[in-house]
């Protein structure tokens, strides 16, 4: 008997062989056919969908699950236009910290101001108190002067704003978050996915100085997963920054690893440790991605995490200890420091099935597809950057470099394998906003970017779908609606692929099935 069986439904599976039904049959949380496959076959549920639309669930290949809950339980700065308006709000908060305590706030743009604040500033509001105003992009802050009086003399040189490592430093003295702290952000975040149709995601980079909120940050996922906190599938990025060297026998070749010799792959169904996460540059928001020549109207293009044959280095050694690596890179000079090291890593020791990925690809030259499609490298490119950030981008890239803005066609047409993900709470997470941006190529404002990289809406899903599941090694499981697989779907509530594109945003999420059960939260 199954236990489920969904009928009177426009089920797109993403599968070639079979690619639209109209049932569906579940047995202990597995898909066990379509349409005449399980008619017939009797059911403790069934449910008539009444004509509404059945994908397999959008995986969301990069996001920051734990950033994602802490930020929504942090006051934040973003509705202020003015730096009237910041200063204000700084001061309210510092009214609310005890003494000596820190004064946490989110939402810090300088493009909405005009200008960064300035540590002089915040040390007329602050009472005291150490301020810290985390830069939406993830990769600065705004900080006062008695948090600067606590860093390095070299790191504290400036006006109070702080990128990449001097943010680091400047965050660690505030951290670690408790595991239980961590596992109840997570559980929001993961409820915030369901309600968007997400059944898989790929938290991008645990444990480390940019983002890490624990040195044991692995155990709040599993804190959150014994809890019952965590509804849906993720797989966890470990920073390479918590690589050491190890004493490995001669033979295995692996200069360093985590404790262990832990690597991707290790886990069960609903966690899992996925790639290792390797950060080359910084944000193209913070103006601290590393361009191979400067922004418009800057006199500066960025800057890499650290040396290039040190990032190069790391690349190989975490290729050579048998990981799946994300690197990060999002100018085009941080992904020609990531190419060469991937193929270099490939020459010393050839790992075809590695199913390395390029997280963001933010801007690529045409001369770098080839290159990208030779190494069988994922490029996993954020849309909603664009729609929501892409007036912005697009002037501090001048003409001849917007169309290379985050890619669709090109990578396609080259035959790399396009993924499409969020970097929640960076932007807006919902995959099918995404999905129509990447066939309008439209900003909010309605600028189209790269028109010609513009893909259709089949491509689109493809790369929420089953091209998220092999970015994650998930194809056995997920990315398609295929006997066998596990029955994580997504009912919506009209056909992205017959609605016109300016409605597949606002296209409703019905429904979100894991394994089978519809999921609290799963709808919106």
């Amino acid at each position: 008997m199954l236990s489920t069986r969904l009928t009177n439904a426009r089920v797109l599976t993403m599968d070639p062989d079979r690619p639209v039904a109209r049932e569906l049959g579940i047995w202990r949380g597995r898909i066990v056919g379509l349409d005449e496959e399980v008619a017939a076959l009797p059911a403790r549920r069934v449910v008539d969908l009444q004509g509404a639309t059945v994908l397999p669930g959008f995986i969301d290949s990069h996001v920051h699950l734990a950033w994602t809950g802490l930020k929504a339980g942090t006051p934040s700065i973003a509705p202020c236009r003015s730096v009237e308006d910041v200063l204000a709000a700084v001061a309210e908060a510092a009214a609310r910290t005890p003494e000596g305590g820190w004064t946490d706030l989110a939402g810090y743009d300088q493009r909405g101001l005009g200008r960064h604040l300035t540590a002089a500033e915040l040390d007329g509001v602050s009472a005291g108190r150490k301020v810290f105003l985390m830069h939406d992009s993830g990769h600065g802050c705004m900080v006062n002067t008695a948090v600067l009086d606590l860093l390095p003399a070299e790191l504290a040189d400036g006006d109070g704003f702080l990128a990449e490592g001097a943010m680091g430093a400047a965050r660690a003295l505030r951290l670690p978050y408790s595991q239980q702290e961590l596992a109840d952000a997570i559980g929001h975040a993961a409820r915030g996915c369901l309600a968007e149709g997400i059944t898989g995601c790929a938290e991008a980079g645990i444990g480390g100085a940019l983002f890490g909120h624990s040195p044991v940050e692995l155990g709040a996922y599993q804190l959150a997963a014994e809890q019952g906190l965590l509804p849906l599938r993720v797989q966890l990025m470990v920073s390479a920054d918590r690589l050491r060297p190890v004493a490995a026998h001669r033979d295995d070749g692996i200069p360093r690893a985590l404790d262990l010799g832990l690597r991707t792959g290790f886990g069960g169904d609903r966690l899992s440790v996925g790639a290792l996460k390797v950060y080359t540059d910084g944000g193209m928001m913070a103006r601290t991605a590393a361009l191979s020549s400067p922004y418009e109207g800057l006199d500066h293009a960025g800057q890499l995490q650290d040396d290039p044959a040190s990032l190069a280095d790391t690349i190989v050694d975490g290729h050579l200890a048998g990981w799946q690596l994300a690197v990060h890179a999002i100018g085009d000079r941080a992904a020609d420091v990531a190419l060469d090291a991937l193929e270099r890593a490939q020459r010393l020791r050839p790992r075809p099935g590695a199913r390395h990925r390029i997280e963001h690809a933010g801007l690529v030259r045409p001369d770098q597809l080839d290159r990208f499609a030779r190494l069988g490298v994922t490029a996993v490119v954020q849309p909603n950057f664009l729609r929501y950030f892409g007036d912005d981008y697009a002037a501090v890239m001048g003409e001849e470099r917007a169309p290379w803005l985050y890619r669709g066609r090109g990578f396609l047409d080259h035959g790399v394998t396009l993924v499409g993900s969020s970097d929640r709470p960076v932007a807006d997470g919902s995959p099918l906003r995404a999905v129509q941006f990447m066939v309008e190529r439209a900003s909010a404002s309605g600028q189209v970017i790269g028109p010609d990289e513009g893909i259709t809406v089949e491509e689109a899903l493809r790369a929420y779908t089953v091209a998220g599941a092999f970015a994650c090694h998930w194809e056995d499981r997920a990315g398609s609606l295929t006997a066998g697989r596990s029955a994580d779907l997504v009912v919506l509530g009209d056909d992205p692929t017959g609605v016109d594109v300016s409605r597949i945003g606002d296209i409703d999420v019905v429904a979100t099935y894991v394994d089978g059960r519809e999921t609290e939260g799963g709808a919106r």
